[in-house]
This record gives structure tokens, sequence and C-alpha cells, in this order.
């Protein structure tokens, strides 16, 4: 596929695909991810403090700075999950929040992410990142993003009779 072919959105992926590379991060390895719990049990039989272990989809990203809000859709459903820079990098270097989190990654990427299950001050069961990592770099708009973007022009552009 040239990148004629290809939309602004599937080239930017592509150049952040490389970048990923350069700063050597394999966007595809290989290895099996250690699940340990599905969203919908960690919801159901909520445990402050207990240990976790997902792996799914990035459905939406919040950034708030220093840390962000996200919502990952494993097999079984979605859970919010909340990255803090200083928590998954606690050294100097913070490459992996400020530069792998907030600019290379992008909805539809799966990662994997391991920390501990606490309740927000809105009382939304949420896991608070200690280790994130990537497991595979999506390259095409998924399914849910074609789907709004078609409803948002549909919305915006008026229909011809």
């Amino acid at each position: 596929m040239s990148t004629l072919e290809l939309s602004n959105q599937e080239i930017q992926r592509r150049e952040k695909l490389n970048r990923l590379r350069d700063l050597g991060i394999n966007p595809y390895p290989a290895d099996l991810y250690p699940v340990t719990d599905y969203s919908t049990d960690i919801k159901k039989k909520f445990e402050d403090g207990k240990e976790v272990c997902i792996a799914g989809r990035m459905m939406s990203n919040r950034d708030m700075g220093k840390a962000a809000f996200a919502e990952i859709q494993d097999a079984e459903g979605r859970i919010q999950i909340y990255v803090n820079r200083d928590e998954i990098c606690p050294g100097e270097d913070k490459t992996l929040y400020n530069q792998v989190f907030k600019k290379l990654l992008d909805l539809g990427d799966f990662i994997g992410v391991k920390g501990i299950v606490f309740k927000t001050k809105v009382g939304e069961t949420s896991i608070k990142v200690k280790e994130l990592t990537l497991l595979s770099k999506s390259l095409n708009l998924c399914l849910f993003q074609k789907q709004m973007l078609k409803e948002m022009c549909t919305m915006l552009l008026p229909t011809q009779n």
C-alpha cells in the first residue's frame, strides 16, 4: 500500500510506530501478557488495594498534565485506569509517560497495565497504574472510530436531495 492510498490518520500512526521503534520499544511483542483479572470481575468483586494485571484496547484518554484517565476495553467490558507520570516513571526519565503514553499511543492500541484497584472521588472503580506495557500498535482506525466519524459527518454536513 503506497502512502497515496493512506489517510492522514494512518500516515500519522505509522510515523508514531517509527518513533516507538526509535525509542527501543517493540510495538508488536510476541510474549504473552500475564492477565490476572477482567474488568467486569474487578468491578463486581471490588477489593480496594487489590493488585491486578489487565490488558485491552485503549478506548479513551483524558490527559490532565502529569496524570491522565483512560479507559481500557478487555474481553469482558471496560474499566477506567489512572496513569500518574511519577508512578510509571519513578526515576528521572519520564519518556514512558511524556512521549509514549501522551504522544505515541492512540485510541485502539492494545496496552497492558499492572496496578492497584481503587475508587475515584466520584465512586468509579479504577486501576492506579504502576506498570504500563504497549502490547500492539494499531495502524488503522478502529470500527468504533469510523462509526463516530461517520455520525459526526452526518450531523455536520447537510444531506443533498
